[in-house]
């Protein structure tokens, strides 16, 4: 029985709910992440976003009307144009499904959609276009050969020219490969038509790609492979997101990894549709109504576009893109210093347990079972995907890292830090916070919180004391990503801290000894962290040229446990490891600077 696709997602928590027991015994404790219900949300809503991307894109750029004379039938000449939107998204859609990296991401498929807009713009007949190429407003980069067309997008659209550049050329290849269509040799010849006045450097122009009559051959050849991969890998039929409807989930964003259900109702009959209709059967696909500007260029003279979930992570990842890939991947000449002048030099310790972390963070296991074992079949690109935002994560951690290190020290009025930058918790937090932001920026599908938790080996609590203080110490921080963290503290506060295993519970039987019995009983008590050679072995961490790990293994601990698991044995909190601070023996506790008193505090009896 087919069922509405929002419905669907709003009755499956409560069906997991009901039903969890039970398929907990047919399948397993971890029935619900095999299912990867959370990933199909998030694929679900980057696709609704590059949808209602794509119709808003197409409404500025080409016209919905050939302009031909009246005594040809209007309704063929819509049809046309109709056609020419459904092949840049059938084209976008075959691109994501083989071009896309395992690790499937909003940024990712974004250029990838702006790829598709450049093969459009130079091949759709110029009659077509609801712009004026050589106006300076539309397309502002410019050379003396011609407006720069992938610069021009690149501002417009906000993706890297990079970026962009390899994704045209993902486009191009699968242009030559599945349409068989042969790249125009004559650069001049093509320079009459659709590139007149555009510089053909770094493009590729296939000669008559767009004509009535192949392109009619390339929507048929672009559905069966589309249709092809949608049987082999059982996904949502995603054609429909580029109909009419403005989005078939209203305003759903995602927001600390949940979903956002609006509860407008609209038209989902088609969502679940066969994938396997064909061409003749199904009706086209319906691009957006236009309404010309009064000059006729609604691309150059349209306003800014509202803010959606495609915007909003474009414009984080170019905040990410010029301020932080820039930075060194080593700590800073003024960071070594702070960490040297510890009462032991903490630099390798540091730099051992971020590459290790981080490490088992951004790994293939990270990325669910299906996209695990899509990543060791693919080649080495994803990998190159992952070491980027490993080093993303990095720099990002080194930058507020140091900016902490620079207020303590004011407020302390000297360079020792030792009981921070010797606090293993305090710097698992932070490393989690920094990649839970690039994971962000990026709208990974397969990766999202809490799976940082689980990696990091720290719990919601922990989590939920470093956020005030990351965002107060990056001041050129997104808008959005500090949303993003301040929905991620409310969550963790609200619902997650307070879950069975949560260190929470080892703050409060320090400051409510009364209930050190209950909370025994109840088996609350967070267990300790992983050790970080666990972590590296678990997850089959190299160090590279970094120094040897100075850390020991616990014993007994060959498995790399959740902290999130109840710890079942009774212990001594006040003399665990784990919640010890060697601030105490230097100053007392109510003078300790915000930051060391919060990771402080399990230590202190009241």
């Amino acid at each position: 029985m087919l069922c509405r696709i929002v419905d669907f997602f709003k009755e499956m928590p409560q069906f997991c709910i009901k039903v969890g027991f039970i398929l907990t015994g047919l399948y397993g404790s971890d029935w619900e992440k095999r299912l990867e219900l959370q990933e199909l949300q998030a694929n679900l809503v980057h696709l609704c976003s590059l949808g209602r991307h794509y119709r808003r894109a197409y409404q500025e750029l080409f016209l919905l009307n050939d302009g031909k004379p009246a005594n040809n039938s209007s309704e063929l000449n819509v049809q046309q144009a109709s056609e020419y939107y459904d092949f840049g998204w059938l084209l976008f859609l075959v691109l994501r499904n083989q071009a896309s990296s395992a690790v499937k991401n909003l940024l990712t498929s974004t250029t990838e959609l702006v790829s598709v807009l450049a093969v459009l713009i130079i091949h759709i007949p110029v009659r077509l276009r609801n712009f004026s190429i050589e106006d300076s407003s539309c397309f502002a980069k410019k050379s003396d050969k011609g407006v720069n067309l992938i610069a021009s997008l690149c501002e417009r659209y906000l993706t890297s020219e990079d970026e962009l550049s390899k994704a045209l050329q993902k486009t191009n290849i699968l242009i030559k490969d599945i349409l068989k269509k042969k790249p125009c040799s004559d650069v001049s010849e093509c320079q009459q038509g659709s590139l007149s006045f555009i510089d053909p450097e770094g493009l590729t122009f296939f000669k008559n790609f767009l004509e009535e009559d192949s392109l009619k051959s390339s929507l048929q050849v672009l559905e069966k492979e589309y249709v092809n991969g949608l049987d082999t890998k059982g996904e949502l039929d995603a054609r429909m997101f580029a109909n009419e409807e403005d989005s078939l989930l209203g305003s759903g964003s995602l927001s600390g990894g949940a979903l956002k259900l609006p509860g407008t109702k609209r038209k989902y009959d088609d969502v679940m549709a066969s994938p396997t209709k064909s061409t003749a059967s199904r009706a086209p696909m319906s691009p957006p109504r236009f309404c010309p500007s009064p000059n006729g260029n609604s691309f150059c003279n349209s306003k800014m576009a509202p803010f959606t979930p495609v915007s909003t992570a474009m414009t984080t990842a170019k905040w990410l893109r010029s301020a932080i890939s820039p930075l060194p991947s080593k700590p800073s000449g003024e960071l070594l210093r702070f960490f040297s002048a510890c009462d032991k030099d903490v630099t390798d310790d540091i730099t051992c347990r971020a590459a290790i972390i981080l490490g088992a963070i951004f790994t293939g296991s990270s990325f669910g079972e299906r996209m695990c074992t899509s990543l060791r079949n693919t080649s080495g690109m994803d990998a190159i995907w992952t070491e980027q935002r490993k080093m993303e994560a990095l720099k990002l951690y080194y930058r507020v890292l140091e900016s902490m290190c620079r207020a303590e020290s004011q407020i302390l009025s000297g360079s020792n830090l030792t009981s921070l930058l010797s606090n293993e918790r305090f710097h698992r937090c932070m490393i989690a916070c920094s990649a839970e932001l690039v994971l962000a920026t990026h709208k990974t599908v397969t990766m999202m919180f809490p799976a940082v938790l689980e990696k990091t080996g720290i719990t919601a609590f922990d989590l939920s004391k470093v956020i005030e203080s990351f965002v107060r110490h990056e001041d050129s921080l997104p808008r959005e990503l500090k949303r993003h963290l301040n929905s991620l503290e409310e969550r963790l506060l609200e619902s997650m801290a307070w879950e069975k295993g949560s260190s929470m519970y080892n703050s409060l039987i320090v400051a409510r000894p009364t209930l050190s019995a209950e909370i025994n009983r109840l088996g609350l008590l967070a267990e300790p962290m992983p050790s970080l050679d666990a972590i590296a072995v678990h997850h089959d961490i190299s160090l590279g040229g970094l120094p040897p790990l100075p850390f020991h293994k616990q014993p007994d601990k060959d498995e790399v446990r959740s902290p999130k698991r109840a710890c079942t044995e009774r212990r001594n909190v006040l003399v665990d490891n784990s919640f010890r601070s060697p601030v105490k023996d230097v100053i007392k506790s109510k003078f300790l600077p915000p930051l060391q008193s919060a990771f402080a505090r399990f230590d202190i009896s009241s």
